[in-house]
């Protein structure tokens, strides 16, 4: 959101407008800014650009992360070609595949390349983070290739579990785990009659249920 209302040329933003911008609590915003020694002014607000920089520092986004894409399927190709990972600092500046058809293109300019190269392209070109778009059944082999080239973090949209090493950070992407969450929503809804909060849960995070 500060990075829009940067690109909207706004110098300040108030708290309660953030808040409702980005539908969280106006006192839990001001308190989470507040950790990271974030102050607004009373009538004022908070100072856009400076707060993004400050964000974008606790978060470790001052510094731009090269992404490798392996797997040029549907999914894959739609991610590759998606131009909004470089405008927040993740470029993708390595694809893989291993259909021959498909090795050889370029999307977004990019060259697809076979997986075998992962290593030697991860390297020379600094990737950070792996993007896994295969068919469970490849996926873990890529995965110990981009390992192997030194890769520290992962996301993986493949419907497996993958076994890293103890420094590797995987994060999971399961949509077909999303859309059961939105259809736990709509059979309590329907069981509620619309309210949300009559049977005394809520849903936690990605997936858990809170009491």
């Amino acid at each position: 959101m500060l990075g829009e209302l940067g690109e909207q040329g706004a110098d300040t933003v108030s708290s309660d407008e953030l808040a409702a911008a980005t539908g969280v609590n106006p006192a839990k915003l001001r308190k989470d800014l507040s950790y990271i020694g974030s102050y607004g002014i009373r009538g004022v607000g908070y100072e856009v650009s400076a707060l993004t920089h400050q964000l974008e520092r606790v978060l470790g986004l001052n510094h731009r992360q090269a992404v490798a894409l392996v797997g040029i399927g549907n999914l894959g190709h739609a991610l590759a070609g998606y131009g909004g990972f470089d405008g927040r600092g993740f470029p993708v500046t390595a694809l893989f595949d291993v259909d021959p058809d498909l090795v050889g293109i370029h999307i977004n300019g990019i060259l697809v390349q076979d997986v075998a190269a992962i290593p030697e392209v991860c390297r020379a070109r600094d990737v950070t983070i792996g993007m896994i778009t295969t068919p469970g059944p490849a996926a873990q082999g890529v995965c110990d290739l981009l390992v192997e080239a030194g890769v520290r973090c992962i996301l993986n949209f493949a419907p497996v579990v993958l076994q890293v090493p103890g420094e590797v950070e995987v994060r999971k992407v399961d949509l077909a785990v999303e859309l059961q969450i939105l259809a736990f929503h709509v059979a309590r809804r329907n069981l509620t009659g619309g309210d949300p909060e009559s049977n005394g849960h809520v849903v936690n995070g990605a997936g858990g249920l809170k009491p």
